[in-house]
């Protein structure tokens, strides 16, 4: 079966390094280009889906990592969204008491926040708490030959580290992105009501009225994506580790390209979903 650990880096990918004046090779190891990560990672992310399909899933590994990815991200995943719900609320009352709408308030709050902020704000504190740690951990286990023997061991890599990691963050994310959710209206209820005057009841029962089941299902969808790209991003940035030094590079790399990755996809997801709905109406 093809192994994404095994593959080869193309001739256009690869790095060249630089030759010192004697006509060596500079010693100096570098990590292979951006585009060969997204690439390992998309074949690595289609292992890991057949072995999940065929049950090859290691269930006390996956638990493992759910409790590390979950409860360890839950406090800033709730003062982020607690924060930023209140921040949108503000935003979104001034330009509703422009136009003398401000009953509408819960509802314009709701598709903003619920739809977009709220996914990404959560996927981008996991990305940055657990993904790098996924790189860094992944990455001294490569730079100190662990993987090596897991391989004599006769243990697969992708089953023992990429597949749990990658399950956990499947699981854990939409999970915590509805909790951010919940505690992001709620502090848009509170603004309201402290600032504007505007009284729960209403706030609460425009968000019903313009927030629906749909909305919250694609919530769910974006959640379960992002929680793959995370893990898989951190886990290729691990195993492309070349020295010791090149553990914080790999981690902050696996961050960035979390974080750029997410916009991208989350463009997309957006267009699929709700550009036909706009069009219908």
């Amino acid at each position: 079966m093809f192994n994404p650990f095994r593959i080869p880096i193309p001739q256009a990918l690869r790095y060249r390094a630089p030759r010192s004046r004697s006509g060596n090779f500079a010693t100096a190891p570098r990590s292979p280009s951006c585009p060969y990560h997204i690439l390992m990672a998309a074949v690595m992310g289609g292992q890991v889906l057949m072995r999940v399909l065929r049950g090859r899933v290691q269930r006390q590994r996956v638990m493992d990592h759910m409790v590390a990815a979950g409860p360890g991200s839950l406090t800033p995943v709730l003062m982020t969204n607690l924060f930023a719900g209140m921040i949108f609320s503000i935003q979104t009352a001034r330009e509703m008491a422009r136009y003398g709408v401000m009953h509408a308030l819960g509802g314009a709050f709701a598709l903003g926040f619920c739809r977009e902020l709220a996914p990404i704000l959560t996927a981008a504190i996991l990305a940055g708490q657990v993904g790098s740690a996924f790189a860094a951990e992944i990455g001294s286990m490569k730079i100190t030959e662990q993987i090596d023997a897991l391989k004599v061991l006769r243990t697969d890599p992708i089953d023992y580290l990429v597949v749990p990691r990658v399950l956990a963050c499947c699981i854990m994310l939409p999970m915590l992105t509805m909790m951010g959710l919940v505690l992001g209206v709620g502090g848009g209820v509170l603004v309201a009501q402290v600032l504007y005057g505007l009284s729960p009841a209403i706030f609460l029962e425009s968000v019903q009225t313009l927030l629906e089941p749909a909305d919250l299902l694609a919530v769910l969808i974006k959640a379960v994506i992002f929680g793959a790209m995370i893990a898989l991003a951190g886990c290729t940035w691990g195993l492309t580790t070349t020295c010791s030094k090149g553990l914080g590079r790999s981690a902050t790399s696996a961050v960035v390209t979390t974080w750029v990755l997410l916009f991208v996809v989350d463009f997309c997801i957006t267009v699929v979903m709700f550009h036909g709905i706009a069009i219908a109406h």
